[in-house]
């Protein structure tokens, strides 16, 4: 477990450099002439050139590994945000974020897929996963208020060099240290040709059509609310900042998120339920906490964002645990691939209609219909076609 270590470590790095620019990129936009509506813009382009970056994941981490795509985007993002210091021009500003979403498309498939081949036991699967949730929490917490106090202290020129550089040398580490791994979930089931989600021979689903089940496609309607539900809260909580002193009250309330997010991932419990369930039941709690917040509910807004990071501490590693159960064991790029397509899908639709409707209706009502939306179209999926055994059909 010792690359397990030093992705962990790696990963909380990352996550911190770039969580820590979440709070300033707004007002770093708005400070060189962008108006609301751009801004949407450019959170949905960083978002869209996702998209080819995933696919060429998905079918690269499969057959070359993850190492070079961890390094390679980390390396990527660095020098990006080091030219970033020097934008002068929204179009300019545009121009960066959208290459800087293409190259951080990588990091997260080829993470996933390396943590997923680090053990063949689909229990300690589970583990990491809410291990990769842990991290990336942890590392939330602290580094939105850091990134505003940081160009508080030093401006955003100065404060994006730091990042840049600490992100290149975090990719030169990785390139060291990190080992690549080719294990699948389990080697003398997977040399059978049977499918390891299936029922043990002699049950009733040990016909061959129950050998190879595709993952469900109404699946990744969830990714795609969450992060357009997330791309929303993105967009509206730094126009919060009107100044430089406001964006640490901004930081803040990213940070509170994160803080629900840490409190859901600790309760190991939470692990016994079935990963369907979480899912859904996360999902749906914060769709109403969505809805709460849209309608003005007489509670402070912190306390609002902090059920919003207790449901998303549900429903990530629940996510990554169903997917890794649907996938027989193989593919992890490809699947995991496809499910950061589908938040890159979320992330461009959330920011982009926020900045259009925002002056007709609460970008938060959008949130709590997306999610909605995926939530109810789950059950006309046909279970049947699932193994059944899994903790999927289980659930249906």
């Amino acid at each position: 477990m010792r690359t397990a270590l030093w992705l962990y470590l790696f990963l909380f790095v990352a996550f911190f450099d770039l969580h820590a620019q979440y709070p300033i990129l707004t007002p770093f936009a708005i400070s060189i002439g962008a108006a609301p509506s751009f801004i949407g813009l450019m959170m949905g382009m960083y978002s869209i050139t996702h998209l080819p970056g995933n696919v060429i994941a998905g079918y690269g981490v499969d057959r070359y590994g993850s190492r070079l795509f961890i390094v390679f985007s980390l390396l990527g993002a660095g020098i990006i945000l080091l030219f970033q210091a020097y934008v002068t021009d929204p179009w300019q500003l545009l121009l960066l974020r959208s290459i800087s979403g293409f190259v951080l498309a990588f990091l997260s498939p080829a993470c996933l897929s390396l943590l997923a081949r680090l053990t063949s036991d689909i229990t300690e699967q589970g583990k990491l996963m809410a291990g990769n949730g842990l991290v990336h929490t942890l590392a939330s917490v602290v580094s939105p208020a850091a990134g505003a106090y940081l160009v508080a202290k030093i401006g955003f020129g100065t404060a994006f060099t730091i990042l840049g550089w600490v992100l290149i040398g975090t990719a030169i580490c990785a390139l060291v240290f990190i080992k690549e791994i080719n294990r699948k979930l389990n080697n003398s089931v997977a040399a059978s040709g049977q499918n390891p989600l299936v029922a043990p021979s002699g049950s009733k689903a040990k016909t061959p059509a129950a050998q190879s089940v595709p993952i469900p496609w109404l699946i990744y309607l969830l990714p795609v609310a969450l992060s357009c539900a997330q791309g929303i809260l993105s967009f509206e909580l730094p126009l919060l900042a009107k100044t430089r002193e406001a964006m640490m009250t901004t930081g803040l309330l990213f940070s509170v998120v994160s803080i629900g997010a840490l409190i859901t991932l600790s309760m190991l419990f939470l692990n016994r339920l079935p990963a369907f369930q979480r899912t859904l039941w996360g999902a749906l709690c914060l769709a109403l906490v969505y809805f709460g917040i849209a309608t003005e509910v007489p509670l402070p807004l912190a306390v609002m964002l902090l059920f919003v990071g207790m449901a998303k501490g549900i429903i990530l590693p629940a996510l990554s645990t169903l997917l890794i159960e649907l996938s027989g064991g193989t593919r992890y790029g490809r699947t995991f691939s496809v499910l950061s397509i589908a938040f890159s899908v979320g992330a461009f639709l959330g920011p982009m209609l926020a900045g259009q409707l925002r002056d007709h209706v609460s970008p938060y009502y959008i949130a709590f219909i997306a999610l909605m939306l995926a939530l109810a179209l789950l059950p006309f999926y046909k279970f049947r076609t699932l193994a059944p055994n899994t903790q999927f059909s289980k659930t249906g």
